[in-house]
């Protein structure tokens, strides 16, 4: 275990030599269960009823065109995504999503896959996607330059947001948690007070993410039909 600042986001604390951080993300699978049950609860119903919500909205999102069911793949990505970074914000539990491993491993199969069902099956729609409609003449091969850079850095930057995000509060909470020690009386109640408010805007910036990766997960999928 690292004994910096950075000490939070090392996978390499171990049980019996066996890493136990990435599992992790397989807690949310003891609370699968409830959603199966003949009479569901007031968390089931409004779980389902965001369910909806999300996938109406990456329906609109995809056009007519898309794929029956293809919104289910993101609304499951959001709700991974949502999951592991709120189990982040826990005492103790690893914040999977703070690392490159796992939102690179999440971002670059996707963008893969677009690319390839893209380019084998519409073929002349990303030719004409690489030069914006209106462009001058003299602009256009400057344009397809740009353009393709810009998709071609798309997985990494659905990576690194995320990524970044999550680490940024975590290290502002940690830098404001090891002061406390230090601090008079007064002084410990501001900055628990702090600790609380940065705690509410964590959670918010957990589900802002996981929604702002599973909206351009499905935009950039919606270019490509």
């Amino acid at each position: 275990m690292m004994t910096n600042l950075f000490s939070t986001f090392d996978p390499m604390s171990s049980i019996m030599s066996m890493p136990i951080n990435w599992s992790s993300s397989m807690v949310g699978m003891a609370l699968m269960p409830m959603m199966f049950w003949l009479i569901p609860s007031r968390l089931s119903t409004m779980w389902l009823l965001i369910m909806k919500a999300l996938h109406n909205e990456f329906k609109t999102l995809m056009g007519s065109s898309s794929f029956n069911g293809s919104t289910f793949m993101f609304v499951s990505l959001f709700t991974m995504i949502a999951l592991i970074n709120f189990l982040g914000l826990f005492p103790y539990i690893f914040t999977n999503s703070s690392h490159m491993v796992f939102t690179m491993t999440l971002a670059m199969p996707m963008w893969m896959s677009y690319m390839i069902y893209g380019w084998l099956n519409q073929t002349a729609h990303m030719f004409a996607h690489l030069v914006p409609q209106g462009t001058p003449g003299v602009l256009m091969p400057f344009m397809v330059v740009i353009e393709t850079i810009s998709n071609m850095i798309r997985p990494g930057t659905l990576a690194v947001r995320l990524a970044a995000n999550m680490i940024a509060g975590h290290l502002l909470m940690t830098l404001l948690g090891n002061t406390g020690p230090s601090m008079s009386y007064m002084m410990l109640t501001v900055l628990v007070m702090a600790q609380v408010a940065l705690l509410m805007l964590e959670s918010a910036v957990s589900i802002i993410q996981s929604y702002v990766f599973a909206v351009l997960s499905t935009l950039y999928s919606s270019e490509v039909n």
